[in-house]
C-alpha cells in the first residue's frame, strides 16, 4: 500500500514568551512518517541559506538524536549533486520560514516545485513554518516585499487553498489582510493558522489541526455572497 501524501503546514510562535518551542511542531511532523529513524532534510532557502539557521538546526537535531539529518542549501549552488535523488530519499522535508517570494523564485530556478511534488506523491512528509507553510498552498499574505503585508499568489499549489499564517499575531494585521484578500477575490478559500497551530493535510483534505498553545485555533475562510467573508473555527488538538 503506498504511503499517504501528507503536508504539515504550521505557524511558528512569533511571541514565544513562556511557551513550548515551535520545534515541538517539527517533532510532530516527524512522527507522521512512522519511521523508526526518519531521514529529514532541512531547506533554509527562505532565509537565504543563512549559516546561523543551518548551524542551529544541525545542533538541535544532533542533540535530540534519532533522526538522520541533512541540509539542502541552494546558494551559491545546490549542496547535493543530485537534488532529486536526495530529496526522494527523505522521510521529511522541513522548509524554513522567511521570504516566501524569494523562496519560490529560487526554487523555480532549480526545479524544486516539480521535485517536491514528486516527493509528496511518493509519501515524503512535507512540512514548514510561515513561508514554509504558505509555499505548499496557492496563496497567502506576505511581508516579503516590504514591512506592510501584500498578497502572494505564486505558491506550488499542492494544496488547492490559500493559507493565512500567524493569524493572531497582533503586530501586523495578518488576520484582517488575509480575510480582505478572500473577500475581494484575490485569494480563493483557505485555511488560517494562529501562532503555534499546525494544519495536517492527508492528500488535499485537512485531516486535523493541532496546537502547542492551549485554546488556539485554525480557521476556514471563504468569500461570502455579499462580497465579504465567512469563517469557521477549527478547534486544534493540543499536543
Amino acid at each position: 500500500m503506498p504511503a499517504p501524501r501528507q503536508i504539515f503546514a504550521f505557524s511558528g510562535v512569533l511571541a514565544a514568551s513562556g511557551l513550548k518551542p515551535s520545534f515541538a511542531l517539527v517533532q510532530h511532523a516527524i512522527t507522521l512518517t512512522g519511521a523508526d529513524r526518519p531521514k529529514l532534510c532541512y531547506v533554509p532557502t527562505a532565509v537565504g541559506d543563512n549559516q546561523r539557521a543551518v548551524d542551529h538546526y544541525a545542533s538541535v537535531f544532533s542533540a535530540i538524536g534519532g533522526v538522520d539529518y541533512s541540509t539542502l542549501t541552494l546558494f551559491p549552488q545546490p549542496s547535493h549533486d543530485d537534488v532529486r535523488a536526495h530529496l526522494l530519499a527523505q522521510d521529511v522535508i522541513f522548509v524554513e520560514g522567511g521570504s516566501v517570494a524569494n523562496l519560490m523564485a529560487v526554487w523555480r530556478v532549480h526545479g524544486l516545485p516539480e521535485i517536491l511534488r514528486e516527493c509528496w506523491e511518493a509519501g515524503v512528509v512535507l512540512t514548514g513554518a510561515s513561508a514554509g507553510s504558505i509555499c505548499w498552498h496557492l496563496a497567502g499574505t506576505t511581508d516579503s516585499f516590504r514591512d506592510a503585508l501584500d498578497p502572494f499568489t505564486d505558491g506550488i499549489g499542492l494544496l488547492p487553498f490559500s493559507n493565512g499564517v500567524h493569524d493572531d499575531f497582533n503586530e501586523q494585521p495578518r488576520r484582517e489582510k488575509y480575510r480582505a484578500c478572500i473577500a475581494d477575490g484575490t485569494f480563493g478559500p483557505g485555511y488560517a493558522s494562529e501562532d503555534g497551530v499546525g494544519l495536517h493535510y492527508i492528500g488535499t483534505d485537512l485531516y486535523e489541526a493541532v496546537t502547542i498553545r492551549e485554546g488556539k485555533n485554525a480557521w476556514y475562510v471563504d468569500r461570502s455572497g455579499d462580497g465579504g467573508y465567512d469563517e469557521k473555527a477549527i478547534p486544534a488538538r493540543l499536543i
